[in-house]
């Protein structure tokens, strides 16, 4: 029957639905619930919150996550040449040696154009 093909992927839906629903219900019944101003407060870095939201932040702070990020996502790459890297042999070597190299050139590039600086 049609329905019985999807039986197993309407499970797992309701399965993962239950799964995050009935932990958030539990604490919310089981759990205390004291609000008071303090827990009610907002709070940003270990101090209070302060000027308006919509305040201007430096470009760099933007800049030095987005390098973080880039870097970290390529460094990602590497993880799958390193689980095979036996299999992949002296092409999947120089390869990953080229993409190692480049990244080192990116790395010197940003360095040198003070990128990296935050002062």
């Amino acid at each position: 029957m049609f329905l019985e093909n999807y039986f197993p992927v309407l499970l797992f839906i309701v399965i993962g639905t239950l799964v995050g629903i009935v932990p958030m219900l539990l604490g919310r019944l089981l759990g205390p619930h004291k609000p008071d101003p303090q827990k009610l407060s907002q709070y940003e870095c270990g101090f209070e919150a302060f000027g308006d939201a919509r305040m201007k932040f430096d470009i760099r702070f933007y800049l030095v996550a987005i390098l973080f990020i880039l870097f970290d996502i390529e460094v990602v790459f590497l993880m799958p040449w390193a689980a095979n890297v036996k299999e992949l042999g002296l092409v999947g070597f120089w390869a990953v040696m080229f993409f190692l190299h480049v990244l080192v050139i990116g790395l010197v590039y940003e360095w040198k154009k003070g990128a990296l600086e935050w002062e």
